[in-house]
């Protein structure tokens, strides 16, 4: 995990974010929640499969976010992920950027 301040907390989760790996992707979103992040980005940069175990935990781990009353974004997503959040509709819950330099120079930062 990277921090850009103290209010933002980078996720970074890697391989295969399947059943084996989405319980312990929703425990470090509640605990970047738990330390005062307000805003979550999840960096899927390193994420080579997700299924709909890994959507199921993003989607809990959004609801975790909003109700500290934060925001969550997501970044560097490959072509099945995006696939698959555009099939569950998952695109239009969550705003996906290209990468994280692209989140740190969005207007997101700022609303």
């Amino acid at each position: 995990m990277k921090n850009l301040n103290r209010a933002v907390k980078i996720v970074q989760p890697s391989g295969i974010l399947d059943k084996n790996k989405a319980l312990q992707f929703q425990r470090q979103i509640s605990d970047v929640v738990d330390e005062g992040a307000n805003i979550v980005l999840v960096d899927f940069q390193d994420v080579t499969f997700m299924d709909s175990s890994g959507l199921g935990a993003l989607v809990s781990a959004l609801k975790t976010v909003r109700a500290a009353n934060g925001k969550l974004a997501v970044c560097s997503i490959n072509h099945q992920i995006r696939i698959l959040f555009e099939i569950a509709c998952v695109d239009t819950l969550i705003e996906i950027f290209a990468s994280q330099d692209d989140f740190k120079s969005a207007e997101f930062l700022a609303k």
